[in-house]
């Protein structure tokens, strides 16, 4: 079990205040890592870093829109300038704006895509940068299942999603000379603050529970776990790959 360990790492991950992004960072730092975490507000990131210091690990809380590239470049500077490196970086920072596609507006498109993929490109490319100059990493994006099918009201979610996907595989090969692996988890229907509305609805959950073989929804961890294998030793001959952590959605 020592290959999932990441004892001595120094792991980053966006939008950690609630969520995915919270169990994630959690995950990372009881298999031993210390962890920035970054979210629009300083405020929003106060639970999860009294989770991570009760983890006993050290936790710094950075504040950071990915809508602002400026903004990611100073903060990959200041990571460098008080951290020294950074061997692991999440990128879960995401949004939907669901709506059907003939009502979809310009500024609806461009919050979703840009935040959860032009963004997430611009935090690879400036971590990035910095990884490969300090020996390699790994990087996991959060893709989705929606990376491979559509749905309905979703438009803008799955062109995005579908872009991480790909992004993932391009930046994998591009990168895997400089040791810098680059994998992504593509979550199905989770619980969490942005599904809350949704999976509220006894009747849409009993829908998205019906398209899981495994009966039941995700739970956070279920997606902390992967993402903690991907980022870990334990997938040291590992890159380019989408792992679906899905209960069997896409299988069928």
């Amino acid at each position: 079990m020592e290959d999932f360990r990441l004892d001595g790492n120094v792991a980053m991950v966006t939008g950690a205040g609630a969520g995915l992004g919270f169990g994630i960072a959690v995950r990372l730092a009881r298999a031993g890592a210390d962890v920035i975490v970054t979210s629009r507000t300083l405020g929003a990131l106060d639970a999860v870093t009294r989770a991570i210091e009760a983890a006993g690990r050290r936790c710094l809380p950075m504040a950071l829109d990915v809508l602002d590239l400026r903004g990611i470049n100073a903060l990959a500077d200041r990571v460098t300038s008080e951290v020294g490196r950074l061997h692991v970086l999440v990128n879960n920072a995401g949004i939907n704006i669901r709506g059907p596609a003939l009502e979809v507006t310009e500024a609806d498109w461009d919050t979703v895509v840009d935040t959860n993929l032009k963004g997430l490109f611009f935090c690879c490319q400036a971590v990035g940068r910095q990884m490969i100059a300090k020996g390699g990493g790994s990087i996991v994006n959060l893709a989705s299942t929606l990376s491979v099918v559509g749905a309905v009201d979703r438009a803008s979610y799955c062109a995005s999603k579908g872009g991480v996907a790909l992004l993932t595989k391009a930046l994998a090969v591009e990168w895997a000379p400089y040791n810098l692996r680059v994998n992504a988890v593509a979550p199905t229907f989770v619980l969490t603050n942005m599904t809350a509305s949704l999976l509220s609805d006894p009747a849409a959950k009993a829908k998205a529970v019906a398209k899981i073989p495994l009966g039941r929804i995700g739970e956070v961890d279920d997606v902390a776990r992967a993402v903690l294998y991907l980022a870990s030793p334990a997938a040291a001959f590992i890159t380019g790959v989408v792992l679906p952590v899905e209960g069997g959605y896409l299988a069928q």
